[in-house]
């Protein structure tokens, strides 16, 4: 049975923010390319939600290494694949 993925509003805005820079520093083509990566782990979390690795284990948040630069952190709950945060791993640990 597949899951609906829902987005919370400090994943969307953490994603909106990096696609904005990428866009900015790099250009569209790399902004594109990372909405292309991050549609494909989307289409594969679906398919298999317990890919990402358990970050914390009390709150069963998964977390999964987009690119070099970005990871998702995201819960299972219910029907529900739920989009916690999506996170610049150049960022310090702490804001994770």
């Amino acid at each position: 049975m597949a899951l609906n993925i829902r987005w919370t509003k400090q994943a969307s805005n953490s994603f909106d923010k990096t696609a904005e820079y990428v866009k900015n520093e790099w250009g569209e083509n790399s902004a594109k390319k990372l909405i292309r990566r991050l549609q494909k782990f989307l289409t594969l979390l679906i398919n298999y939600p317990e890919i990402g690795k358990i970050e914390v284990e009390e709150k069963q948040i998964r977390g999964f290494v987009l690119s070099r630069h970005n990871s998702i952190l995201y819960r299972i709950k219910d029907n529900q694949i739920i989009i916690l945060k999506f996170f610049d791993n150049r960022q310090g640990p702490v804001k994770k």
